[in-house]
């Protein structure tokens, strides 16, 4: 049984809401779960506009060799590609673990209406560098935050035995 299946199978099974925060966060773990079954750190980000999955995106910096190749910036790009423009205003960004400060820069530039995370990341996280986000990007944290939470836990865990 995979990772996910174990964190997320009672979360599935509860009925969800289409297209609410949680919704879109189970969608970034399966990306998550999708990284961590390919040995990527596990993080997973989709972009929604007007309630469909425009964009996603989860780590690959391993596979691309490019430590620019963070779920959040394949999403942005995918989506700024999809819309045909640089700005995502009237986007959601999802994300399973708060954004670096590299990630939190382009989602600044990219200013999408909303910043939606799952868990905190005190370590490498934006918010614990001190940085706020634009008043015009409403941030949301928390959402599924045990669910993203444990499957870093069990993927680092899995490092630390070999």
């Amino acid at each position: 049984m995979a990772v996910m299946d174990l964190y997320l199978r009672d979360y599935f099974m509860e009925e969800v809401e289409l297209f609410s925060d949680e919704y879109f966060m189970g969608k970034a773990l399966q990306l998550a779960q999708q990284a961590f079954d390919e040995d990527e750190v596990p993080i997973g980000a989709v972009v929604v506009h007007k309630e469909r999955i425009i964009a996603k995106g989860y780590n690959q910096t391993e596979r691309l060799t490019d430590v620019t190749a963070h779920a959040e910036m394949l999403a942005i790009t995918g989506a700024a590609q999809y819309l045909g423009s640089k700005f995502l205003e009237e986007c959601t960004l999802y994300v399973t673990v708060e954004p670096c400060t590299m990630c939190f820069g382009a989602i600044q530039w990219a200013r999408p209406a909303r910043l939606v995370y799952g868990a905190s990341e005190p370590k490498t996280g934006y918010h614990g560098k001190g940085l706020i986000a634009a008043p015009k990007i409403e941030v949301i944290s928390g959402i599924l935050e045990s669910d993203c939470a444990a499957i870093m836990r069990e993927f680092f865990k899995s490092k630390r035995k070999n």
